[in-house]
């Protein structure tokens, strides 16, 4: 078991009074922590230096009257002793110049440099922060979520709020009744219009974010609250308290199409990967399972393809790998600590690095071999890790609690992180994605956008 929520009584909180409205933070001057150029002496000849500040003037001075055979040897004396020069002070030595021991006609490693690619630069503060008031300090929920319409969605006590990140605008889609809240979690249809809500009284409701109306709600599947949910195309996949994983085709008035029955306590982790063809569910257990599509049952609980147990508290973070299907990534909360690898053909664990905290969420990068994990507690950080070697390539700061909740932008670039101390803080730490800009500039199609008119 793993810890879920924190009671902040006794701490003073200043909030905002209007949700995600940006917080300025006053940055320190750019001059500070200047210190002064030291030159190195080392090439410096102080003796001449001495000689031409003192003497040096003499000699000059009584030139006019020497004869000019004791010219002609004072002018070979200088040359001899090398006293022709015009610097007095030299900070270094020129250096030699290289000598190409390789032709450039056979030698590749001219062309080899340029098309080496350039190292990236990761900023390790945020871009931007968001108040992000009455967030529930809850590890089991899954409360933030990025549409691929670039639209943010966040719960924030009973209240489901939209950032809309092409223009910053945020707009409130609902709040629920007392009784039925707070929400537990929200998650995005892959049109990027239509979007799920999980609530504290064990229903689902779906609304169409365009029209700002509510479609449907999901009743039935669950006995407590829904606190992780997936897409997987049509259908929708929710995760209860009661440890039960429930199917719901949203196109069919009996939205219940097969259950998956493995967990004893609370689903916290939900993930389809990208072929739609496996589920990885985690639980409050310590369990992990893997679940194949393609023998789910509607008579009856479907059975597991692979049951894990390495893990040794609350698996909640769980990612699948973009760039191999079969690899996933899992994190354990605070009694274990670890971000473990998963072969999910053969239910092989192929690695395991102890993270030294509670592992909240993990991201993918679709760009590159790196993965991104929030923690919690000891750290309140989010770290970015080189795969396969997970080597630690920077560690971003500045949440001063635990960082609950991760969602990445559609182009990739961005990750949004959202904390119990109420900010949600944007990230700019995968870099310029490669195809990104040509996918955003076009603009989605509306439905019969190809129509002039409709009588």
């Amino acid at each position: 078991m793993d810890a879920g929520s924190l009671s902040s009584s006794g701490v003073l909180k200043t909030r905002s009074r209007y949700p995600l409205q940006e917080q300025f933070i006053q940055r320190k001057n750019s001059k500070e922590n200047l210190d002064r150029f030291i030159p190195n002496r080392s090439a410096m000849d102080f003796d001449y230096a001495h000689y031409m500040l003192t003497e040096g003037n003499k000699v000059k001075e009584n030139s006019d009257v020497c004869s000019p055979s004791r010219e002609a040897y004072r002018k070979q004396l200088a040359e001899s002793l090398n006293m022709n020069r015009t610097r007095i002070l030299a900070f270094k030595n020129k250096p030699p110049t290289p000598v190409d021991l390789i032709p450039h006609e056979s030698s590749t490693h001219n062309h080899d440099t340029k098309l080496a690619k350039p190292r990236r630069f990761i900023p390790q503060t945020s871009e931007k922060t968001l108040d992000a008031p009455d967030l529930v300090d809850d590890y089991y929920l899954n409360l933030l979520d990025w549409g691929s319409a670039n639209v943010l969605a966040i719960a924030l006590g009973s209240t489901v709020y939209l950032w809309d990140a092409t223009n910053g605008s945020t707009s409130e889609l609902v709040t629920v009744d007392d009784e039925d809240g707070p929400v537990t979690s929200v998650s995005w249809a892959p049109d990027g219009r239509h979007i799920a809500v999980g609530l504290n009284n064990s229903e689902v409701q779906l609304w169409d974010t365009a029209s700002n109306k509510q479609l449907r709600t999901l009743r039935g599947g669950h006995r407590q609250r829904v606190g992780s949910l997936a897409w997987n195309s049509h259908i929708l996949t929710t995760g209860g308290m009661d440890g039960r994983i429930v199917n719901n085709d949203v196109r069919i008035r009996s939205h219940v199409v097969e259950t998956y029955s493995g967990h004893q306590q609370e689903v916290c982790g939900l993930k389809w990967s990208a072929s739609g063809s496996q589920l990885a569910s985690g639980g409050n257990d310590n369990l992990l399972y893997i679940w194949d599509r393609a023998t789910a049952s509607s008579n009856s609980a479907t059975q597991w393809l692979h049951r894990l147990e390495d893990h040794t508290s609350a698996v909640k973070a769980i990612a699948w790998c973009p760039f191999q299907g079969n690899l996933l990534a899992t994190g354990g909360g605070s009694g274990d600590r670890c971000i473990k690898f998963w072969n999910t053909h053969t239910g092989s664990c192929l690695n395991s690095i102890d993270t030294g905290s509670q592992v909240c969420s993990l991201l993918w990068n679709k760009n590159e071999r790196e993965l991104l994990s929030s923690h919690g507690f000891t750290q309140n950080q989010l770290t970015l890790w080189k795969y396969p070697s997970m080597v630690k390539m920077a560690e971003l700061t500045g949440h001063t609690s635990r960082v609950l909740f991760m969602a990445q932008s559609p182009d990739g670039c961005t990750v949004a992180s959202a904390a119990a101390d109420e900010t949600l803080r944007f990230w700019n730490v995968f870099g310029a994605p490669e195809a990104a800009s040509k996918t955003s500039s076009k603009a989605r199609a509306e439905p019969f956008s190809h129509v002039s008119r409709i009588r």
